[in-house]
């Protein structure tokens, strides 16, 4: 069975080392970088699973390399976890308006870190192909591709899963812990805030007009449900 690869970008080579001893038990083959150059070429080169990603990082920062993985449609596809000391909800929401997928704050538990990692790759795992559809959008879920009104549409990894789950049950009022648990693999710290940042991305992308959503309309007191776009 080939083994999931996973890239790990921190310039703390103690972390990169405790890190690797955690995946690695767990099952992942472990690829490493201590710097933002580095980092892009091991993703160009090897294209990797998943990315864990520290944001402050010599060269090319974290919020740099991920805007460069979400740009590159050869790398887009590639969860990003990002790992950073920096505690404020403000680097949260940048790093999640980017396209980063999760996000940890240092210091960690290094099992908590492997279960997330697992979750996510666990939603990303290839599936039999089915279509879905509601109104003028679209989802290919083998192809892992979403239209509106014929026009592609990038998403990343977990705006994907998120919409997934809503348009498979169009018209359902998920709470927001259905949303997170179905959506996102688990119960995270602070994760309510990261639920909210990556529905906005996903109105921003898939809504002619995001403050006025037509698809993925708020239930106040409960959560989300998926429309029809009328």
């Amino acid at each position: 069975m080939v083994k999931q690869r996973i890239l790990v970008v921190d310039d703390d080579k103690e972390v990169v080392r405790l890190m690797r001893a955690y995946l690695e038990q767990a099952g992942y083959a472990v690829l490493t970088a201590y710097d933002g150059e580095t980092a892009v070429h091991m993703l160009r080169r090897e294209k990797p699973d998943l990315a864990l990603l520290d944001l402050m990082l010599p060269g090319k920062d974290g919020w740099e390399i991920t805007r460069l993985m979400r740009g590159d449609a050869s790398l887009a596809h590639i969860p990003i976890i990002m790992l950073t000391a920096r505690v404020e909800d403000t680097d949260k929401i940048v790093g999640l308006e980017m396209g980063a997928d999760d996000y940890v704050t240092k210091p960690y538990n290094p099992r908590e870190v492997v279960a997330r990692v697992r979750a996510r790759l666990r939603s990303h795992d290839p599936v039999q192909s089915s279509l879905l559809q509601t109104g003028g959008l679209a989802m290919d879920v083998g192809r892992r591709e979403v239209t509106v009104n014929g026009r592609t549409i990038d998403l990343t990894p977990t705006e994907f899963d998120l919409l997934r789950v809503l348009m498979e049950q169009a018209g359902y009022v998920f709470t927001r812990s259905e949303l997170i648990r179905k959506g996102l693999g688990a119960d995270y710290e602070g994760i309510d805030r990261t639920l909210d940042s990556h529905i906005r991305n996903l109105r921003r992308k898939i809504e002619p007009d995001p403050k006025k959503p037509t698809y993925i309309q708020t239930v106040y007191g409960v959560g989300y449900r998926l429309t029809g776009g009328d």
